[in-house]
């Protein structure tokens, strides 16, 4: 199989959304900071984005179906980005930590 073909298969892209997703799922589990967290969960939607680009690519009848979800999860993943870091600062201003043991429970 040459490099060309390699590129034009359903396989890699999937492979790549997998590893993109372990990735992510093991940075949320055994990160010791909110914003490690942050950055691994925008790991696991960019796989989720991945994976839908690819089945729009290799087996959808209409094109757009795959480019609009894609558009939608990268919204969806700039509002999370915004509420959490608000309250990861909102976090930092009360504890002087970002470390996410530390406030055990958040009380307004």
């Amino acid at each position: 199989m040459d490099i060309l073909n390699l590129y034009n298969e359903l396989q890699t892209y999937l492979l790549i959304a997998a590893l993109l997703f372990g990735f992510g799922i093991y940075g949320i589990i055994k990160n010791r900071s909110l914003i490690g967290i942050l950055i691994s969960a925008e790991l696991v939607l960019c796989a989720a984005s991945v994976n839908f680009m690819a089945f729009n690519r290799f087996l959808a009848p209409d094109p757009v179906v795959g480019q609009i979800f894609a558009l939608f999860i990268m919204g969806l993943a700039a509002a999370e980005a915004a509420i959490i870091l608000s309250i990861i600062i909102a976090v930092y201003r009360n504890y002087k930590s970002i470390d996410p043991e530390e406030p055990v429970e958040l009380a307004g």
